[in-house]
């Protein structure tokens, strides 16, 4: 028996839909087919499996029930034993379905209401996820839109079929837009959310001014210059790093162009931000010294370990290297991703003397001899005492000045300051109870145990209920790494395992 009811004019308004919508015609159907099978579930139940198809050259409506054979039948209203069926459908066999065709349904006030929202709310889901699909590539890339609306400062705005938000903290400072106005912004984020598909504009992103110059400039579009990285101040002014890929083309004059041409384009986009564009170097020194532009430096020092430099300026230059407000050292430093400290050749020269007085002091009082003896060891870079006892007599005696005697003397003296020095923390160690596993640790000087006694780590359990950053903190960090402190206390620990006490596992790591 045929059940099917003929329905031509379905085809029709998916066409029309489709079309309307700008979504594919077979996903309009899918939805109209769920509408009408929850219609179906409604008349015969919503317990039993009913199912809808729509013919797509006819129109054809087709409704059935569909029911499983399982071995073991846990809900009577969709699922058939295969006892039962074996004995009504030979042919079948478990996982296969029977399908029962049912009589067309007709639609009443409230199956059609019913019917009609399932139909419009799956054809807005299949609208966000064509939006989400059609975005979720284009970030990084710039747009325009119309301001649709404004909602607490946000702005919202219509891109063709689609919607975006535009934050307040995403726009330059003192720009404002109204509704019907054209903007410019830079897709930053695209996130699927229960509501739809959100796509988040900013027009203070560093990738937007990147955007614009690759818009204003060729090379950059075509690949010959590279922009390396960009630090903005958003309305106020702006760092761009730029390196070319041919010898022959200047980074830094493509960009700013024919009597300023090009980047003037992206400062007025930008409501008048001043753009610094400097080249960029694979040498962190060269670079930092680029990116403090238009300040001249005279010396730079790195720290690589702490990520920090050390810049030295003229006396004159400290205002212009700083910048207003501390911004031009803080963009520097945000292109570099380097901490960068600044210091005056005056500041620069008062601490160096102070370092080497401390130096100084330190070798006349361990070694009892003049500021003169003291001075030329500093010189020479001998920074601590341990330094010198170590170091062979032979070139001890090299320095000018002195002779295999001084230098004999010296080295001599500086071991016996060190001894003196290691008994005295010997007996301190002991006074302060500070066991002698812990002090079995090679990668322990005197020094150090005295100052884990101190803080009342005086046994293997107290070295080993000890985070890594507490063992470097009493220790000190110019002393011992993350990787050391955690291979010490995991030795501290062994004894907890298997009832051994290994600090030869912490002098391994000592030595490494």
């Amino acid at each position: 028996m045929d059940t099917a009811i003929a329905r031509p004019e379905l085809l029709l308004v998916a066409e029309a839909v489709a079309r309307e919508k700008n979504i594919d015609r077979e996903e309009v159907l899918e939805a109209m087919e769920q509408a009408i099978q929850k219609a179906g579930r409604a008349k015969y139940g919503h317990e039993k499996d009913i199912r809808a198809t729509i013919d797509r050259k006819t129109g054809d409506v087709r409704l059935s029930r569909w029911t499983e054979i399982v071995d073991t039948v846990e809900n009577e209203e969709t699922q058939m034993g295969k006892a039962d069926a074996a004995k009504l459908f030979p042919d079948k066999k478990v996982g296969d379905h029977v399908v029962d065709p049912l009589p067309p349904i007709d639609f009443g006030r409230i199956a059609a209401q019913t019917a009609k929202q399932v139909i419009v709310q799956r054809v807005r889901e299949y609208e966000r996820k064509k939006q989400y699909d059609e975005f979720k590539d284009r970030v990084g890339e710039i747009i325009n839109g119309v301001v649709k609306r404004t909602e607490y400062g946000n702005l919202m705005v219509e891109l063709g079929r689609a919607e975006a938000l535009l934050r307040r903290d995403e726009l330059i400072a003192r720009e404002s837009f109204r509704n019907g106005d054209r903007v410019r912004a830079y897709i930053y984020d695209v996130r699927e959310e229960p509501r739809g598909p959100q796509i988040f504009l900013s027009r203070t992103h560093p990738g937007f001014l990147a955007k614009l110059f690759a818009q204003e400039v060729p090379e950059i579009y075509d690949g010959i210059i590279e922009i390396k990285a960009v630090a903005r101040d958003p309305g106020s002014r702006a760092k761009m790093a730029v390196i070319s890929k041919d010898a022959s083309i200047d980074p830094v004059g493509a960009c700013v162009g024919m009597r300023g041409s090009r980047v003037q384009a992206v400062v007025q986009e930008l409501q008048g931000e001043k753009i610094d564009i400097i080249p960029w170097s694979s040498q962190a020194a060269t670079f930092v010294v680029n990116a403090l532009a238009p300040a001249e430096v005279t010396k730079v020092v790195l720290d690589e370990e702490a990520g920090r430099v050390e810049v030295v300026v003229p006396d004159e230059q400290l205002s212009l290297a700083i910048g207003r407000r501390g911004q031009n050292v803080r963009l520097a430093s945000q292109l570099t991703r380097w901490d960068i400290d600044i210091l005056t050749e005056a500041e620069e020269s008062e601490r160096r003397q102070e370092e080497f007085r401390r130096r100084s002091g330190l070798f006349v009082e361990a070694l009892d001899v003049d500021d003169m003896i003291a001075g030329l060891l500093v010189t020479e870079g001998f920074t601590t005492v341990e330094e010198l006892a170590f170091t062979p007599i032979e070139e001890v005696a090299a320095i000018e000045g002195f002779d295999e005697n001084v230098a004999e003397e010296l080295v001599r003296r500086a071991e016996g300051f060190l001894s003196a020095r290691d008994n005295e923390m010997h007996d301190r160690r002991v006074e302060l109870g500070v066991s002698d596993e812990v002090a079995e640790f090679e990668i322990f000087t005197p020094p150090m145990l005295v100052a884990l006694g101190e803080k009342g780590v005086k046994t293997l359990d107290d070295l080993g209920d000890l985070a890594s950053d507490e063992l470097i903190e009493i220790i000190g960090a110019d002393k011992m790494d993350e990787d050391t402190a955690n291979e010490v206390i995991m030795a501290a620990r062994a004894h907890w395992f298997d009832g051994e006490q290994a600090p030869e596992a912490a002098q391994e790591a000592g030595h490494d």
